[in-house]
């Protein structure tokens, strides 16, 4: 693989998606100026942007490493939540992949998937606690 194979493979992706730089990055955490880097090959995305980068586009981090990519649109390749790890990060997998919950969450970001997976582990009264921490939240940004 040459120097240039990962800055091309991502200007690639994010130019056939129709995406911006600015985008991406918000998608995957980042600035612009960071994420640009990527492209022009000043820096290399490290293993948590590439997870996040496979995600975003929906392929694998195979498959956005390697130099041919046939990619299911119709399949979903969630990037696994940075505070995630071992069992925990099997059970949140094994949530994400249910087919039933695939469908039904598939427009939502990562973080948003890792809130409604911990939402559902919580006992009822805290998931009162956390409902009513957010309506305080809300009500002191009006």
């Amino acid at each position: 693989m040459n120097n240039d194979f990962i800055p091309n493979k991502l200007k690639e992706l994010r130019k056939s998606h129709n995406y911006t730089q600015d985008y991406v990055a918000s998608s995957i955490g980042t600035v612009r100026q960071t994420y640009s880097s990527y492209e022009t090959g000043k820096s290399i995305p490290g293993a948590q942007v590439m997870y996040k980068l496979a995600g975003l586009y929906k392929i694998s981090v195979d498959d956005l490493l390697s130099m041919t990519m046939d990619v299911d649109r119709d399949e979903y390749y969630d990037a696994p939540a940075k505070t995630l790890v071992g069992d925990k990060l099997t059970k949140y997998l094994d949530f994400i992949n249910d087919p039933v919950n695939k469908n039904k969450y598939a427009y939502l970001s990562p973080d948003e998937k890792e809130l409604i997976y911990n939402y559902n582990l919580l006992s009822d009264n805290d998931k009162f606690e956390i409902c009513a921490l957010i309506d305080i939240k809300l009500s002191r940004q009006q």
